[in-house]
């Protein structure tokens, strides 16, 4: 027989790329993690991760392992939940700005992280809004991102921001410098125009997205330059220092949550971890 807590450990592994990441979402610490999944490897017969003291990665057997773990932890917990079974539904808030095109891999982390018989409901959106939910009841845990300081809340890390957009982009002298933009109220909309206010550079809002990912493909597009953060642009090059723009304040990644229940309390460590690994940190 299998240990399925070492399933769910290894399904944790491969999501977060880190033991240190997959241990402080299951609640656990990074030795216990090892321990535990070397003795799966061994019951298996088969190396499942390559590891790194930075990053761990399925090997090929661990790749087509994989998807047999999530299968057998599905099964486990249909017959441990039946579906007459109200489920506990933990609400999240997760702020565009801080998250953005890093959503995928953070829903999947949360998704393998999440307890038995847990739903997840999320919601997208700005930080002002997701904050003014939060604090009103509406979502048991929101993850924002705060240029303006404050104590509320455990800050995860530092996010930089920078100057994204079209590998040629130009900018010629003297011209206003074009910005894609979210709608105002936007903490990073208002960075970015304090900063080049501050350094005497005019600006233009070139173009206005409804979303992070909008954002980032007008910019590519050629339409403009917008500010954003590393997470939340995928990575994508800051191209200030090439065009001679001011930098970008770096920015708090802040996680705000109530730990009233279990499930709450390991969608919590999962959010924390999730940004942590998305930070490198």
């Amino acid at each position: 027989m299998l240990d399925l807590e070492s399933v769910r450990l290894f399904i944790l592994a491969v999501e977060f790329g880190n033991l240190t990441r997959a241990a402080e979402a299951a609640g656990t610490v990074q030795p216990a993690v090892s321990t535990r999944l070397k003795a799966l490897e061994s019951r298996l017969g088969r190396r499942l991760l390559d590891r790194s003291p930075r990053f761990v990665r399925p090997t090929a057997e661990g790749a087509a392992f994989l998807p047999r773990a999530r299968a057998l932890l599905a099964a486990h917990d249909a017959a441990l939940y039946p579906a007459d079974r109200p489920a506990a539904r933990v609400s999240v808030g997760l702020s565009d700005h801080a998250v953005g095109l890093g959503l995928p891999a953070m829903l999947a982390r949360l998704r393998a992280a999440l307890p038995s018989g847990a739903v997840l409901e999320l919601r997208s959106g700005a930080s002002i809004p997701l904050r003014e939910a939060f604090e009103e009841g509406e979502l048991d845990a929101v993850i924002l991102r705060r240029e303006a300081g404050g104590s509320e809340g455990e800050v995860l890390g530092q996010d930089p921001l920078g100057w994204r957009g079209a590998p040629d982009f130009t900018l010629p002298d003297g011209a206003p410098v074009p910005l894609a933009l979210l709608a105002p109220p936007c903490g990073v909309r208002a960075a970015a125009e304090r900063v080049l206010e501050a350094a005497g550079r005019h600006w233009r809002e070139a173009y206005r997205g409804g979303s992070c990912a909008m954002l980032l493909a007008g910019a590519q597009a050629g339409l403009g330059l917008a500010p954003m953060g590393r997470i939340s642009a995928g990575g994508a090059p800051d191209l200030g220092p090439s065009l001679g723009l001011p930098r970008l304040p770096a920015s708090e990644i802040v996680l705000l949550g109530r730990a009233g229940t279990q499930e709450a309390s390991a969608v919590l460590r999962a959010l924390a971890a999730g940004i942590r690994s998305a930070l490198g940190s």
